[in-house]
């Protein structure tokens, strides 16, 4: 079981303190909506499924603020009694020190320490932090979540920075350890990236469905065959605005990529001028003046809020009813189901009393080739409160 050691505040009740924020960490929930026609974006979580998985497993609105984090490298300190659940990207996270696995809810003691390490590749971009209670700023405009480039929501309207205290609002009666979203929906011995439903590869490889439009017939019968049949890989110059995306160039029908400027969504594809595709994401402007090819279906913009740079991906044009239906399925996958019970646990009589015990070991380690020590993430619960545990493994060098 954890150790558990540093002085406790007991004053200092319901927040969480960031010992380093990481890359860039923000506090973002469901989004901003109801103000883009005054030129506010929407912003909120770019993996929607990953913060909607991380609130349910902790009994929060599925749409309340947590932490998104990019690439990992974040540490936190809980400043009284929590439970939280890891999403996203694979980061190797430990509390205390102690191996946790992702979508599984835990309990944090006051004082303990969550330690984020930093994301390899094909383990995805973004891992968020939900907290029972929800993270606690101001709202405004009915929304926490941060837009940096307006500096609004979140602290201050900025990215978290060392010595950051984040009120924890207050826990729902639903906030239970324990809980586990896997996508095989039994235990914990095959956790998902965020929903539970797709596994990061190694080599990073996206399939995206699109509906063509609104302003397909902007672009030549070649131009929307090298889009469909193209391979294109993010780069560099991406963030929470959008992809920019390197490959074959998209031929418009009059050599012109500029339109008059109207409105774009989350998940509009625009083509600038030099040809190459730009997806827009949560913190995308709210109208624009390139063309957009087509839109990317709802049910697949968390695929794309996990593509690092580097990740190829291609495109495949659907229709609107069949977007509608991955987004009614996508519902039934992320929203619907209960979360199930990580352990199945068994009574133990200590000491005159019945204690409810159990363990569970998850699959995923990571194996230090110098040591040849895997440490492996395990599960104790006791009493219906999940800790981690920690267990290593030694396999002797060939």
């Amino acid at each position: 079981m954890p150790m558990f050691n540093g002085p406790v505040d007991e004053r200092r009740v319901g927040r969480i303190r960031v010992i380093a924020p990481g890359p860039q960490s923000l506090i973002q929930d469901g989004g901003r909506t109801g103000f883009q026609h005054l030129g506010v974006s929407v912003s909120g979580a770019v993996d929607v499924d990953a913060l909607n998985t991380g609130n349910r497993l902790v009994g929060n609105n599925p749409d309340a603020a947590a932490i998104e984090i990019l690439l990992g490298g974040a540490e936190f300190v809980f400043e009284q009694t929590a439970v939280f659940a890891l999403t996203g990207a694979e980061t190797g996270a430990t509390l205390d020190g102690v191996p946790l696995a992702r979508n599984v809810s835990y309990s944090a003691h006051a004082a303990a320490r969550l330690v984020l390490g930093m994301t390899g590749p094909g383990q995805g971009l973004r891992a968020y932090l939900a907290v029972a209670g929800g993270i606690d700023t101001p709202e405004v405009l009915g929304s926490r979540s941060t837009h940096v480039a307006s500096e609004i929501g979140g602290v201050d309207g900025r990215a978290l920075t060392a010595g950051d205290s984040l009120q924890i609002g207050e826990p729902p009666d639903a906030a239970t350890s324990g809980n586990v979203f896997t996508s095989t929906g039994e235990g914990v011995k095959v956790p998902g990236s965020a929903s539970g439903s797709r596994e990061f590869s190694e080599l990073p490889a996206v399939n995206v469905r699109v509906v063509l439009g609104p302003q397909d017939d902007e672009f030549s019968p070649n131009g929307i065959r090298t889009f469909l049949n193209s391979t294109y890989v993010v780069t560099d110059q991406s963030n929470r605005q959008g992809l920019r995306l390197d490959g074959p160039e998209v031929e418009s029908r009059t050599g012109r990529y500029d339109i008059v400027s109207d409105a774009v969504v989350n998940g509009s594809i625009q083509v600038p001028g030099d040809g190459r595709p730009i997806v827009l994401l949560a913190d995308r402007q709210t109208t624009g003046g390139y063309a957009k090819i087509a839109t990317v279906a709802t049910a697949d913009l968390p695929l794309l809020g996990q593509a690092a740079p580097g990740t190829s991906i291609t495109f495949a044009s659907i229709s609107v009813e069949e977007s509608q239906e991955l987004l009614a399925a996508r519902s039934k996958r992320v929203l619907d189901p209960e979360p199930g019970r990580v352990v199945d646990p068994f009574s133990v009589r200590v000491d005159d009393q019945h204690v409810s015990v159990g363990v569970v070991e998850n699959e995923t380690a990571r194996f230090d080739h110098v040591t040849h020590i895997a440490r492996i993430a395990q599960i104790a619960q006791i009493d219906g409160v999940a800790y981690p545990i920690s267990a290593e493994r030694y396999t002797p060098a060939e």
